[in-house]
């Protein structure tokens, strides 16, 4: 039996995507202010001297971080690297509803980069989440319409949120490596 959905919950499943959106909204509003990547450059060293006096300790010597290091700078340049400088230059040429609405085809990309890199089975259910995902998409782009939807052109910043989509699909596997997390259990 499932327990209704608490308060606490509801905001929790709501902050990620208001900031995600809000995200998107800074980083066209500022495009020509500041390039994309040393946007992307001070958000992640602002993130970084925020949370050192908390994870300092992950930098002693003998930690997982530095036995890991190469993992753990994959992980950093496809999910923060990538991702973030792709989408900010995407923002140069699209708006921040597009790069959020590509972005919504994360299902897609998720499960082609999972079954094609990761050999993972792709069943009925998340094929149909898959479908459902892209066919809000296309409605959001097409307004309900058909003519709008033919007159539907890609800029060059949609493509790149394609890009970003896939480096994210990419750390989303890495992270969920199972045969990693054992190897690292042995250790």
């Amino acid at each position: 039996m499932r327990s209704p959905l608490s308060i606490s919950t509801i905001a929790l499943l709501t902050i990620p995507p208001v900031l995600w959106a809000g995200n998107a909204i800074l980083g066209r509003m500022i495009y020509q202010s500041i390039p994309p990547t040393t946007l992307n450059l001070l958000r992640w060293t602002l993130a970084f001297f925020l949370l050192l006096p908390f994870a300092y300790p992950i930098f002693k010597s003998g930690s997982s971080l530095w036995r890991d290091a190469k993992y753990y700078l994959m992980l950093g340049l496809l999910g923060i690297g990538l991702y973030n400088a792709l989408q900010y230059l995407a923002l140069q040429s699209s708006t921040p509803i597009n790069v959020t609405l590509v972005a919504s085809g994360m299902p897609i990309w998720m499960l082609l980069v999972g079954a094609t890199f990761f050999g993972t089975s792709i069943n009925k259910k998340q094929v149909t989440g898959a479908l459902l995902s892209i066919l809000g998409v296309v409605l959001v782009l097409s307004r309900g319409s058909l003519q709008q939807l033919l007159a539907f052109q890609l800029v060059p910043g949609d493509l790149l949120m394609i890009a970003a989509t896939i480096a994210w699909s990419f750390y989303s596997w890495l992270l969920n490596d199972k045969t990693r997390d054992n190897d690292i259990r042995k250790d």
